[in-house]
């Protein structure tokens, strides 16, 4: 560690530590909670801001506590993970003193005539520190730090008072950041709500308004007269006769809600042919990689309001032809029906399905797009039409109730198109919002190595060297 002032020093973490509370690990197994027992914690109980979530914690028996008193933790101590995510950071406040730690995290009780607990915390979660955690990680499924690689790891050692102004000029600096954080995700959150509400808009008909002034199609009803629905599947269960509004444009069976001038709500399955897939059998490796593309919920959440045109998954001609599933053309729009229900996609090729899909092939009153969009716009509210709390689906009597708002596919276009440049730019917003955090990050991670180089704040000539400090307390340079 070169180019340190020249009233700097550097030793060891161990060397920073009270003398008789070395760095250390926690319980190896605390066994079932103990809800009067003593509180141990986690990692998983850290978040990356360093707050302990309280209400996660478990407890301990007070006779294992005691078979590990030698980890047993004081307010102010630093909790280190060290095994799987590491590098989180935690002091241990007050209501916390007395508790303990797995073997996951290890204690650091800093000597505070050396090392300012602030500047400690700061430097743990430097680019110069976590350079070592990296450089001392072993293992690759469980990444792990070994404490003896822990108690080397090098400090940056300036003299006790500059440590106090380095962290006055960091926590001055962190703030600034942290307003800056909370106002770039603000403008995420607003962003997702910008999003859905033009959605909302336009399966309602208020983003063409002014258009239905100047235009004027022939209207939903009149186009049904000689319109002819596409064929559906034989058999199957009957739609259900429940009347359930959603918030944009579906429902289930026509709602009294009124439509927008020339609309009409209409069965789904009277303007799309609607179908689902099929999963051939595991137990059969030649039913599978055979090149034909099939669609599994994992490509669902990869996918969501996009057209999908590769998945994770193939399927060979036996697959198929020894399954319910089957090719559906491009253009078919999918809906998750089960477990993670509403993600929805167009088929930009043709593909098969899993069970976990409903799906419609449009006839010629009803966009693609369109269909999308209205589905998309139900949000989590799309659960409303299924069944289950835990785990939501929506069962085929309520998919064959389905029933859109639907304009005439003239104003179908456009409202694609609208939403269309809408989300364009909502997206060229969340993307400036993601490269401004990602800029703040590194700034962060600049102004934390510029302080612990000496860079940050003057020198004093006046505060007592670190090097003396050292030997004052009888702790030479490691």
């Amino acid at each position: 560690m070169s180019g340190l002032p020249s009233n700097w020093s550097e030793t060891d973490l161990a060397n920073c530590c009270e003398g008789d509370a070395p760095i250390i690990y926690g319980i190896l197994q605390p066994k079932d909670n103990v809800s009067d027992g003593v509180p141990y914690v986690r990692p998983t109980e850290i978040d990356q801001t360093g707050r302990i979530d309280r209400a996660s914690i478990r407890r301990t028996s007070p006779e294992i506590a005691d078979r590990y008193r030698r980890s047993t933790l004081q307010t102010g101590d630093i909790i280190l993970s060290i095994v799987g995510t590491i590098g989180k950071i935690a002091r241990v406040p007050e209501w916390l003193s007395g508790g303990n730690i797995t073997q996951s995290s290890c204690r650091i009780r800093f000597d505070k005539q050396l090392l300012d607990a602030d500047f400690a915390t700061h430097f743990l979660k430097s680019p110069l520190a976590t350079d070592q955690y990296g450089g001392s990680r072993l293992g690759t499924a469980v990444p792990r730090l070994n404490l003896a690689d822990v108690r080397k790891f090098r400090v940056p050692l300036p003299p006790l008072a500059e440590q106090k102004r380095i962290v006055e000029k960091l926590d001055s600096l962190t703030t600034a950041s942290t307003e800056a954080r909370t106002a770039l995700t603000r403008v995420e959150t607003l962003v997702e709500q910008y999003r859905q509400a033009v959605l909302l808009a336009g399966a309602r008909g208020k983003l063409t308004t002014d258009w239905r002034t100047n235009n004027h199609p022939l209207s939903v009803p009149e186009l049904l007269q000689t319109y002819t629905p596409p064929e559906q599947p034989r058999g199957g269960r009957v739609a259900s006769d429940s009347v359930v509004d959603g918030i944009g444009g579906l429902a289930l069976n026509a709602p009294e809600r009124e439509l927008p001038e020339g609309w009409q709500w209409a069965a789904l399955n009277h303007l799309a042919r609607q179908e689902t897939g099929h999963t051939p059998s595991r137990s059969k490796p030649e039913y599978w990689h055979g090149g034909i593309k099939w669609i599994g919920i994992k490509d669902a959440r990869l996918h969501h309001g996009q057209t999908i045109y590769e998945t994770l998954q193939t399927v060979s001609q036996a697959g198929l032809d020894n399954s319910a599933s089957r090719l559906l053309p491009a253009g078919t729009v999918c809906l998750s029906r089960t477990a993670s229900v509403g993600y929805v996609f167009i088929m930009g090729e043709e593909m098969a399905t899993s069970q976990d899909f409903v799906t419609w092939t449009c006839g010629e009153l009803l966009v693609p797009k369109y269909l999308m969009y209205v589905l998309m716009a139900e949000g989590d509210a799309i659960r409303r039409f299924g069944k289950g709390t835990t785990h939501t689906t929506i069962y085929f009597p309520e998919v064959r109730a389905m029933h859109i708002a639907l304009p005439p596919p003239e104003e179908q276009e456009v409202i694609v198109r609208r939403v269309e440049e809408a989300l364009t730019q909502i997206d060229t917003l969340a993307n400036a919002a993601r490269s401004s955090r990602g800029r703040l990050d590194k700034l962060d991670r600049a102004v934390l190595a510029k302080a612990f180089r000496g860079e940050l704040v003057p020198q004093d000539p006046k505060d007592e060297p670190a090097s003396e400090l050292l030997k004052r307390l009888h702790k030479e340079p490691a």
